[in-house]
């Protein structure tokens, strides 16, 4: 890699990996992609706004994660293909470990009384948070019977007869989309 006398020297690969770092092992939630733009394009000024925009959409077509791809992204863009190994092995080194010792800690803690009752205290409001998020999104999508009768197809098959979820999916996905399909006679309406 031969530098041009006008531009900066390579960011060094420790750089990437502690900004990285910090990001993987700090964030919970989403918002990764708008903290990966504020350390790199904000601050540190290591890539353009246009081209960190890029790498958003491009992480966006990608399959996988929307932060990791655009990790991967910026750290290609930065220091090549080491770059983009040394961003990616950064966000996951801190949540690697960490769901390690939570594991760990997860075996001491059920050995406290009423922390059983606690997790499942926990489970039950994750599973309502879900039911109801589920809900939701069934009124939105139900657009008529044939919406409707393919949702609750999919929630037998997958849910109660633990069928493969992608083998279900392939096959009630071609009629969803012929339910959902503008018609003619809907355009001029």
């Amino acid at each position: 890699m031969t530098q041009k006398p006008d531009q900066p020297p390579p960011v060094p690969l420790w750089a990437i990996y502690r900004v990285f770092f910090e990001i993987g092992i700090l964030s919970f939630g989403g918002g990764l992609v708008s903290w990966i733009h504020r350390e790199t394009v904000t601050k540190r000024n290591w890539i353009a706004q246009e081209e960190f925009l890029s790498g958003v959409a491009l992480g966006q077509i990608l399959p996988g994660v929307n932060s990791t791809n655009v990790g991967i992204f910026v750290g290609q863009r930065l220091r090549g293909a080491a770059g983009a190994a040394t961003a990616l092995t950064a966000m996951l080194t801190g949540p690697f470990f960490g769901v390690l010792l939570a594991a760990m800690a997860y075996r001491w803690l059920l050995a406290l009384p009423g922390f059983g009752a606690v997790v499942a205290g926990v489970a039950a409001a994750a599973i309502g948070m879900l039911l109801r998020m589920g809900l939701e999104a069934s009124r939105t999508a139900a657009r008529g019977p044939v919406s409707i009768l393919v949702i609750a197809v999919t929630f037998i098959a997958v849910g109660v007869l633990r069928w493969p979820m992608l083998a279900v999916v392939g096959a009630m996905a071609p009629l969803s989309i012929a339910a959902c399909w503008p018609r003619a006679n809907d355009m001029a309406s």
